[in-house]
């Protein structure tokens, strides 16, 4: 990841395969949103790749790439969480999307008037685009992102968000001008632990039919 065209191709194409594998393995329909997230972490490397290809700058792949990592994942993430999460967990996870709803509607605003751009740096990208209070966006971005995950109420989720963290604080340390680029990537890798989450989710209990039941043996 983050180290060629090539890289970014093939780790794509295999996150988004692991993306079909999620959807395919879905057996609660709130779950769908959260196993559709390898395709677009996918698509979204792939994306990268055609960045590399254009040598950087500030054209269409470069947009498409930030669109996708700053207003969208902002929003996708917790709406996502919230719908696989159990019910007691979905008043506290209101927190993180809502912070995902703001912060995805500063970034829009930004990407829409200032420009972005991509710079190629050695084996990453680093991409710049002129916000305001960017410490508080990135902060806002980590909450709805991260913070839906570790509030979700689930295990699996929980555990998942955890390493989600601990990639960000590594990226952030190692890469400093190039997080979204490496977060992105490390975020893309872990959709393997996504799949394995899916696969171990029991079917949904059809209230209906189970009241159904008591009633024809009462």
């Amino acid at each position: 990841m983050c180290w060629s065209a090539t890289a970014d191709l093939v780790a794509g194409t295999c996150i988004a395969a692991v993306g079909v594998a999620c959807v395919s393995r879905v057996r609660r329909p709130g779950d769908l949103p959260l196993a559709a997230l390898p395709l677009l972490l996918g698509a979204h490397q792939i994306i990268e790749s055609k960045v590399w290809d254009a040598g950087g700058g500030t054209g269409p792949a470069t947009v498409a790439w930030a669109v996708i990592a700053l207003p969208l994942l902002a929003v996708w993430v917790p709406v996502a969480v919230l719908c696989a999460a159990p019910r007691h967990a979905s008043s506290r996870l209101l927190i993180p999307l809502a912070v995902g709803l703001v912060t995805a509607a500063m970034f829009a605003y930004a990407l829409a008037v200032r420009p972005v751009r991509a710079e190629i740096r050695g084996h990453t990208v680093g991409y710049f685009v002129d916000l305001s209070h960017a410490e508080l966006l990135i902060a806002g971005y980590l909450l709805a992102t991260v913070g839906s995950l570790l509030l979700s109420g689930d295990r699996g989720l929980t555990l998942f968000g955890v390493m989600v963290a601990v990639g960000a604080l590594i990226c952030w340390a190692v890469w400093q001008m190039e997080f979204v680029s490496t977060w992105c990537a490390f975020a893309a890798v872990w959709s393997v632990v996504l799949f394995g989450w899916v696969r171990g989710r029991p079917p949904q209990r059809d209230r209906r039919a189970y009241g159904m039941a008591r009633d024809s043996h009462s």
